[in-house]
């Protein structure tokens, strides 16, 4: 598997091929700083945020990682902390120190 971490978002997901922002509904999380369309009015997107404050690519990265607020926001992926492990230990694969 060989991923294209500059479209991984710090929740993880992918912005390769998907149907908003391709759309123009969302601009993708990097290129908006957090702010997306699902985050309006909150100030941004606070996963983003912090993994920006944090130095880091996205949560699977985070010596914290899993933390219970992360479970906590990230509602809509069944499978978040076995998907963002398993997208940390292919990044290092990709990315040997």
């Amino acid at each position: 598997m060989n991923v294209d971490f500059s479209a991984i978002t710090a929740c993880g997901e992918c912005c390769t091929g998907c149907g908003k922002k391709a759309a123009g509904q969302c601009m993708g999380c990097r290129e908006s700083d957090g702010h997306c369309e699902e985050w309006a009015g909150s100030g941004g997107c606070p996963i983003h945020r912090c993994t920006r404050e944090k130095g880091l690519l996205f949560c699977g990265l985070c010596p914290d990682f899993p933390c219970g607020w992360l479970l906590e926001k990230v509602t809509w992926k069944q499978n978040l902390a076995e998907e963002l492990a398993e997208l940390a230990a292919e990044y290092r694969r990709q990315n040997p120190a």
